[in-house]
C-alpha cells in the first residue's frame, strides 16, 4: 500500500491529468483539409499507445502491415503524452525531410529519451554543435585515413579472427559470428579513431548494450520516467560504467597528444587516434568530447558489426548466393595471382585489401540487399520545428512528430516490387555493374545533411569481412529459432548468430 501514498500519489495524479489533457486535445492532421486515417490497432483515448509496448519485432511486423496497407500514404499515430505524429513513407516526403534539415530536427521528444546515453553528441544535437562534429567525423573519414584501414588496420585485425576461427574449426565447436564481427570492428573503431584497445566482451561494452536497450524502449513505453523510478537500477549503473569509459577515452587521448609520433611508427600507429583529436581540436569541453566520442562509436562500431551478422545468416540459408560470392572471390584472386606472375613478383601473404566494391559487384549487391533486409537503424524520428507541409498536402503543426521506418519502406512492393520480402542481390546489379537507389527509396544510411558519414567506411569493410569468410570457410547455422533483434537502438542479434564452422583453404590459395 506504501506504493501509492505520499510524493507517488502526487506523480500519479499528475499523470492522470497530462493524459486526460493529451487524450482530449490531440488535434487531428489533415492532408488538403480531409483528416489523415488512422492505422490498425488504433484504439479509443490510449490510441495506438499500446500497441508501442510491444516487442519490437512485433513492432516491425505492424509497420510492415501498415505500409502494405496504405501504400505511400501518410497516415497518423498518437500516443497520449506525445504531440501528434505522423508515418511516412513515400520517398517525395522523406525527400523533403531530408532538404530540409532545418525544419524537420531531432527535437525535444527524441534528445529527452536518449540524452542519459548520448548528452551533446551528433546523435541527439542540431545546429552548430553538430555541424561542429561532422567536421570532425570528415576530418577522420578522410580518403588517407580509409586506405589505412582497408590496407593496414583491417587486414591485420580480420586476419587475427581468421586465425581464431581456423582454431575452433578444428577444435569442431559453435561460434558466434555476431562476436567475432563485433570483435574486428571494435579493435579497428578503438585503435583508428581513439588509439586505445577495445574488445567485444569488455566491461563498457556490455555497458552499452544494456544502456542502448533501455533507451530504445524509452520510445516505446511513454511513461519511461516513472517506470524507471523502479526499475532503472541496473541502467544506472550501466549508465555509470559507459560514462566512465568515455572520461577514459578523453584521458586516453590527451596523453597522445603529449606524445611525439617518430618515423619508426607504423602506418597505423601514425593515424591512430584522429578522430578523438579532432573532436578535442574542435569542442574544447572534456565532457563534450566524451559525449561526442561515444556516439561516434555506437555509429562506426555497433551498426557494421550487426549488418554483416545479418549478412552471414542470409547467406547460410541462400547457399546459392554463397557460392556466388564464392566464385566471384576466387575468379578475382586467381586473376591477381596471374598479374603478379606475369609481373615476376614472388608470392607472399595475401592482402585482403584486395577485395573492394569495385571489384566485388555481387559481393556488394548480397551486403546492400541484407541492409534492405534488416536496415541497422530500423526506425527514425525528427521533430518538426515550425509548421510545414509536405509535398503530399499533409500539413504539420509546430513540434508534430514524423516518423519512418526502414524495416517497413524496404519491404514495400510499390518501391521493390513483388518479391520485396525475397532475398534478391540481383536486384542491385544491371549488366553486372552494382547499382543502388535515392537515399529516400532507400534511407539505410539517411540522406541530405545527416547522410551517413561512414558508409564508405561501412562497405568498404563489408566486402572485405565477407569476401574473406565465405572464401575461407563454411558455416553451418548452430540454432533452431528464427533469428530476431534484440531491445537496441541499433540491430543486434538476440542471442547472437551461433555456428559451426568449417576451414576451407587459406585466402590466396
Amino acid at each position: 500500500m506504501g506504493l501509492f501514498e505520499g510524493s507517488s500519489l502526487i506523480w500519479l495524479g499528475l499523470i492522470g491529468a497530462l493524459i486526460t489533457y493529451r487524450l482530449f486535445n490531440v488535434p487531428r492532421l489533415k492532408r488538403d483539409g480531409v483528416p489523415l486515417k488512422t492505422p490498425p490497432n488504433t484504439l479509443p483515448l490510449v490510441g495506438n499507445g499500446i500497441l508501442f509496448l510491444q516487442a519490437r519485432q512485433k513492432l516491425f511486423s505492424w509497420f510492415a502491415k501498415c505500409e502494405r496497407q496504405f501504400g505511400y500514404e501518410t497516415f497518423q499515430i498518437s500516443v497520449p503524452t506525445l504531440p501528434p505524429g505522423v508515418v511516412i513513407n513515400d520517398p517525395q516526403n522523406l525527400e523533403y525531410v531530408f532538404k530540409n534539415e532545418g525544419t524537420f530536427v531531432k527535437g525535444d521528444f527524441f534528445t529527452r529519451n536518449s540524452w542519459d546515453l548520448f548528452g551533446n553528441g551528433i546523435i541527439t544535437v542540431d545546429g552548430e554543435l553538430w555541424k561542429v562534429q561532422r567536421k570532425a567525423g570528415l576530418s577522420f573519414l578522410s580518403v588517407a585515413n580509409l586506405r589505412v584501414l582497408t590496407d593496414v588496420a583491417l587486414p591485420k585485425y580480420l586476419g587475427q579472427s581468421v586465425e581464431h576461427l581456423k582454431r575452433k574449426s578444428a577444435c569442431g565447436v559453435v561460434v558466434d559470428l555476431q562476436t567475432v564481427f563485433h570483435e574486428i570492428t571494435s579493435q579497428l573503431m578503438g585503435k583508428m579513431a581513439y588509439n586505445m584497445e577495445m574488445h567485444a566482451d569488455d566491461e563498457f561494452t556490455m555497458a552499452f548494450d544494456h544502456t542502448s536497450g533501455v533507451t530504445a524502449e524509452r520510445f516505446q513505453n511513454p511513461f519511461w520516467f516513472v517506470t524507471e523510478i523502479f526499475t532503472g537500477g541496473p541502467f544506472r549503473r550501466s549508465l555509470s560504467i559507459v560514462r566512465s569509459f568515455g572520461q577514459k577515452i578523453v584521458q586516453s587521448a590527451s596523453e597522445d597528444s603529449h606524445h611525439t609520433k617518430t618515423s619508426h611508427e607504423s602506418k597505423l600507429d601514425e593515424v591512430s587516434g584522429t578522430l578523438i583529436q579532432s573532436l578535442m581540436s574542435s569542442l574544447g569541453d572534456e565532457k563534450m568530447v566524451a559525449e561526442a566520442a561515444l556516439n561516434y562509436l555506437s555509429a562506426g562500431r555497433d551498426t557494421v558489426a550487426q549488418a554483416l551478422t545479418w549478412t552471414m545468416m542470409l547467406l547460410m540459408h541462400n547457399r546459392f548466393a554463397t557460392c556466388k560470392v564464392r566464385r566471384e572471390v576466387q575468379e578475382l584472386v586467381e586473376i591477381i595471382h596471374v598479374s603478379a606472375d606475369h609481373n615476376g613478383e614472388e608470392d607472399g601473404p595475401f592482402n585482403t585489401a584486395a577485395f573492394t566494391p569495385a571489384s566485388l559487384p555481387y559481393t556488394m549487391a548480397v551486403f546492400y540487399e541484407s541492409l534492405r533486409l534488416y536496415p541497422p537503424i530500423p526506425f527514425e524520428i525528427k521533430q518538426c520545428a515550425k509548421a510545414t507541409t509536405f509535398p503530399d498536402g499533409t500539413f504539420l503543426p509546430a513540434d508534430s512528430i514524423v516518423v519512418w521506418c526502414p524495416w517497413a519502406m524496404n519491404r514495400s512492393r510499390v518501391t521493390w516490387g513483388d518479391d520485396a520480402d525475397i532475398f534478391r542481390p540481383e536486384r542491385w546489379l544491371l549488366d553486372g555493374k552494382f547499382v543502388t537507389k535515392s537515399a529516400s527509396e532507400f534511407p539505410v544510411f539517411n540522406g541530405g545533411a545527416r547522410s551517413c558519414l561512414g558508409k564508405r567506411m561501412a562497405e568498404l569493410m563489408a566486402v572485405q569481412v565477407l569476401a574473406t569468410m565465405v572464401l575461407g570457410f563454411d558455416f553451418m547455422p548452430a540454432y533452431g529459432t528464427q533469428r530476431v533483434s534484440k531491445s537496441s537502438l541499433t540491430l543486434p542479434m538476440e542471442g547472437g548468430l551461433p555456428c559451426y564452422v568449417r576451414a576451407r583453404n587459406d585466402v590466396g590459395d
